[in-house]
């Protein structure tokens, strides 16, 4: 699409680990869109921080193509750049810098800000601005490193876990900044481990395993869809309790006929934090079954 901020596609990336290699990325595909936030939702290991990694141009993708606001990341000049806002698990500060020499000098950066009073009052700064960084709390970090991604009013921002380690307030001052930035027509990418987080904010959620995109759409979406998939639902609220007992066992004998089975459990809404875990698991146990088809028995004799 002509609008799309970010786009992915079939992003492989490999590390070798101990002598083996890893694919972290195995492929992903991915968009996001102006004025909106998506979520990468996934379990640790699944590829979300090196998916971020290769969008901010800090790590070379092994084969695929990234476009951030139309653009490689890895050959985009200065000016673009200056439009893309970056906060990393790691935070990436000047660890004997002032917190505050390090907003000011931010700040002289860009052609346009984010009011620097503004950002220090609402994410609670000033306690600390003429603190050395590395004498930081992890919290205190985590909102310096926001206040610097958000600094230039960027068109594209990426954020890795931003919230960790927040206290509740500063949480949902941030989750209003994030609105109020993507209000002006930015795109946030973020990865997150709190659902509440990406239920409240994300227009898309992309969820993650093994390196692939398994699942993807708005929250209402795949809770709607994991509620219905594979399933067959039926009621015996009107029924006398012995048909009832009897309309289920028929039910599973059926199911046994045709060589199926059926779970028999009360209707429930299944939350954004169980298809999480429901779709990693599943793409998981289909992975390690795809290894086991495709290796060939071991005997003691020869052909």
């Amino acid at each position: 699409m002509s609008n799309t901020a970010l786009e992915v596609v079939g992003l492989r990336k490999t590390y070798r680990l101990r002598g083996r290699e890893v694919r972290a990325a195995d492929g992903i595909d991915l968009a996001a869109y102006p004025g909106q936030i998506t979520a990468l939702l996934g379990p640790n290991g699944a590829g979300k921080t090196t998916t971020v990694g290769c969008c901010v141009g800090l790590l070379t993708p092994d084969a695929g193509t990234v476009r951030v606001l139309g653009q490689d990341p890895l050959r985009a000049d200065a000016a673009h750049r200056a439009r893309i806002g970056v906060m990393l698990q790691d935070g990436g500060l000047f660890t004997s810098a002032k917190a505050g020499q390090l907003l000011r000098y931010a700040e002289g950066l860009y052609p346009r800000t984010w009011p620097l009073d503004d950002l220090i009052e609402r994410l609670d700064l000033s306690g600390f601005l003429g603190r050395v960084v590395r004498r930081l709390s992890g919290g205190q970090k985590q909102r310096l490193s926001l206040a610097l991604a958000l600094l230039g009013r960027p068109d594209m921002l990426f954020l890795d876990e931003p919230t960790a380690g927040m206290d509740p307030q500063v949480r949902r001052q941030t989750w209003q900044l994030l609105r109020e930035l993507t209000a002006d027509g930015a795109c946030v990418l973020l990865t997150t481990h709190h659902m509440e987080e990406a239920e409240q904010l994300a227009s898309r959620i992309a969820i993650v395993a093994a390196g692939k995109v398994v699942a993807e759409g708005s929250s209402e979406d795949l809770t709607r869809l994991a509620e219905h998939q594979g399933t067959l639902s039926f009621t015996t609220s009107e029924m006398p309790p012995e048909n009832a007992r009897r309309f289920t066992a028929r039910v599973r004998e059926l199911a046994a006929e045709f060589g199926t089975s059926v779970s028999v459990q009360a209707g429930q809404r299944r939350t954004l934090e169980d298809v999480v875990i429901a779709a990693a698991q599943q793409h998981s146990d289909a992975t390690a079954s795809a290894n086991t088809a495709t290796c060939a028995p071991v005997t003691g004799k020869k052909a």
